[in-house]
């Protein structure tokens, strides 16, 4: 019972909340189709924070916008119509063919560093039109598409698989006006898709669009939660996917595990490449691993790194890590520099720098680590009377 109240409470407050976007009231401030909370400007993916949000309205130039759609798509729009856009506002844009329904998700000077970021070139490119703020009914037929997506990627799976292709169909996008659809599918191989893109036309009376995506986009497209415990970086931050090679873990000295090293996508993780220009810059000044250090007693070999410590671990094994000794970088480049005049050390580590450590006297005089310091001593003494009145008298029963 109480299951089925929480439904009918949830499903109300949406209701209301489409009602209120219908008739018009305060459209800004409510939840869109994509949102799980009441700040529809703070809960899109791959958000980007305002930092200049407390200049006045008057000093900022809002000719281009920032527009987000389902998920990570984001376009930018010219404002043509001048209109006094805030973040969060649901607008009517240009699309081919039709109108297309976003929310705004940047405004201001920001929205120029992010053209400029992505490399486009504002005066010779010609940007879409935002018609208008949404209105009720622009925001009704959105809702009635967005309703529908779930169901559509489902169909159009079983259709692809009847048509035995070799493709996975991940997400479905309608357009605001209900007439067009994106598919997006993940395909190892060529897919000659004409066939189903005919089946799709015909069962949803739409305009099919089929977009391409590799298997990161789909993840940062669906969301989740990695093995560090974080929502993933492809669905909150990760605009370009850098290529992700094993080397990066190499160079951190990384097991080389590929059920640890993979994400959720299959792939290798994109945080592999966070704190690699760091291990290369401290490794900048580290001699070859591939060099052998020759000593009296035999030859050492390379075994482990420790970078940040600037330490270099060595073995007179090659084969088993048994015995290992932790030689300081500038000794091991001593080291080298003697073998290349013929020389031999005769030991690892410099017994000359070597600093023994003063070993400090404990004593326990107040008696603090005793184990038995809480015990009861009255017990045992009285126990001890009652033996010593016994032997005295052994007629006494106890």
């Amino acid at each position: 019972m109480l299951i089925d109240f929480l439904r009918i409470s949830s499903n109300i407050k949406i209701m209301d909340n489409i009602d209120k976007d219908i008739t018009g009231s305060n459209t800004a401030n409510q939840p869109v189709h994509s949102c799980c909370c009441n700040k529809p400007d703070q809960c899109g993916k791959l958000e980007t924070f305002d930092w200049l949000k407390d200049i006045p309205e008057t000093a900022i130039k809002q000719e281009i916008v920032e527009i987000r759609f389902k998920n990570t798509r984001k376009e930018f729009y010219s404002n043509i119509n001048n209109l006094r856009l805030n973040k969060g506002d649901v607008v009517a844009v240009e699309a081919s063919p039709g109108h297309d329904i976003g929310v705004v998700s940047l405004t201001g000077e920001l929205v120029y560093f992010q053209v400029k970021k992505q490399n486009i070139k504002i005066n010779e490119t010609e940007f879409k039109k935002i018609y208008r703020k949404a209105k009720p009914a622009d925001l009704e037929k959105w809702y009635e598409a967005t309703s529908i997506e779930n169901l559509t990627m489902l169909k159009a799976r079983k259709i692809a698989s009847e048509l035995k292709l070799n493709m996975k169909i991940g997400d479905v996008e309608y357009q605001g006006d209900k007439t067009k659809a994106i598919f997006y599918y993940i395909a190892d191989e060529r897919v000659d898709f004409r066939e189903l893109i005919k089946i799709l036309a015909e069962s949803f009376k739409i305009r099919v669009e089929m977009r391409q995506i590799g298997a990161r986009q789909e993840a940062g497209r669906i969301g989740g939660i990695g093995s560090c415990g974080r929502e993933l970086c492809c669905a909150t931050f990760i605009t370009n996917f850098v290529s992700v090679t094993t080397n990066s873990a190499r160079y951190q000295e990384i097991s080389l595990n590929p059920q640890k090293l993979a994400g959720q996508c299959g792939k290798l993780k994109c945080c592999l490449n966070y704190e690699l220009d760091c291990y290369l810059d401290a490794q900048k000044d580290f001699p070859s691993t591939n060099v052998v250090l020759e000593t009296t007693t035999g030859q050492a070999f390379f075994q482990k790194t420790d970078i940040f410590r600037g330490i270099m671990w060595y073995s007179f094994d090659p084969i088993n890590i048994v015995k290992l000794t932790p030689v300081p970088v500038e000794r091991v480049k001593e080291i080298i520099k003697l073998n290349k005049s013929g020389k031999k050390v005769d030991d690892l580590i410099d017994t000359r720098d070597v600093v023994k450590e003063k070993v400090l006297d404990f004593h326990n005089v107040v008696g603090q680590e005793s184990l038995t310091r809480f015990d009861d001593l009255s017990a045992s003494k009285k126990k001890k009377r009652r033996k010593n009145k016994n032997r005295r008298n052994p007629n006494v029963k106890n």
